[in-house]
């Protein structure tokens, strides 16, 4: 199974309409269209899109333009074991791409990679990208890349 997790790309200070309101910024669209320009011709195969309500996450995931569903599970008061439960890691029939906020996408990283709790930052736009695989009867957990916005070419 193939996890991505994307955290949305650089959203606006919260106004009057509230956190899952905000929009991105004009940097955060570029930065959007940087990360879905990279990710689109890698990802091969059947994927499961997961994006949280939030309005950022949402204009996140456009520029990708890929069926995606819409899920609680990826909001900003969500848990990493609700995020893991709904991906269906470590062994769901399809891969999932979530797109969705700090802190929980650090905490989940941070579970796959040292199989407790804590976190890791993740940067905004960035994505963060897991694998498994099966080796002498054990599941094993393998990072295949971390991408921010600023490391794709234009």
């Amino acid at each position: 199974m193939e996890l991505i997790l994307w955290r949305h790309a650089e959203a606006e200070d919260a106004g009057g309409g509230g956190d899952l309101a905000r929009s991105l910024t004009k940097r955060g669209r570029k930065q959007a269209a940087k990360m879905a320009e990279w990710l689109k011709p890698r990802l091969e195969g059947d994927w499961r899109v997961l994006v949280s309500p939030a309005n950022r996450t949402l204009q996140t995931v456009e520029a990708l333009d890929l069926a995606f569903e819409v899920s609680d599970a990826a909001s900003t008061d969500t848990s990493p074991q609700k995020l893991l439960s709904e991906t269906g890691w470590p062994s769901a029939g399809r891969n999932v791409l979530v797109v969705g906020h700090q802190p929980t996408l650090g905490e989940v990283a941070a579970q796959l990679l040292r199989g407790g709790e804590g976190g890791v930052s993740v940067r905004k736009g960035a994505v963060w990208w897991f694998s498994t695989r099966e080796r002498d009867g054990k599941v094993e957990t393998t990072l295949k890349a971390v991408v921010n916005p600023d490391m794709v070419e234009e």
